[in-house]
């Protein structure tokens, strides 16, 4: 049995497949309607940029630093009306010296297999955790 990939050109029409995409921001007080509304821009803001859909997206994980816990970011997704995706909310890391009062954000997506890469989404204070990737969004 031959387990060689298909090449582009041998792939059926239509053929998708499972990409990741991430992102980050920062709230400047941790009040909850900044939380969800920061949280939702930079949901907005990745399908925008990536040209993406919500029927595309499969799960989403969302992770805070420690001092962001006075709203719970899933309900961000929840008003976008994505009822029916996974959404699993965790706390980062300490890192001494992190960027304080940050949201992260990864989504999966299913994506047509000839879609191209992926933009990665930094806003606010979150641009410097990747520069290299700001810069391009």
């Amino acid at each position: 049995m031959d387990h060689a990939p298909a090449r582009a050109a041998e792939l059926p029409a239509g053929a998708r497949t499972l990409r990741a995409v991430r992102g980050a921001t920062t709230v400047a007080r941790d009040e909850p309607a900044a939380v969800l509304a920061v949280t939702r821009e930079l949901l907005e803001t990745l399908l925008d940029r990536n040209a993406l859909r919500a029927p595309d997206v499969v799960s989403v994980i969302v992770t805070t630093t420690c001092d962001v816990a006075s709203a719970d970011p899933s309900e961000a997704v929840r008003t976008l009306g994505w009822e029916h995706v996974p959404v699993l909310c965790m706390s980062e890391i300490a890192v001494p010296d992190g960027l304080p009062r940050c949201v992260r954000v990864l989504l999966h997506v299913d994506v047509p297999r000839a879609a191209g890469r992926l933009r990665a989404v930094y806003l606010r204070d979150a641009a410097v955790l990747r520069p290299d990737l700001a810069a391009r969004t």
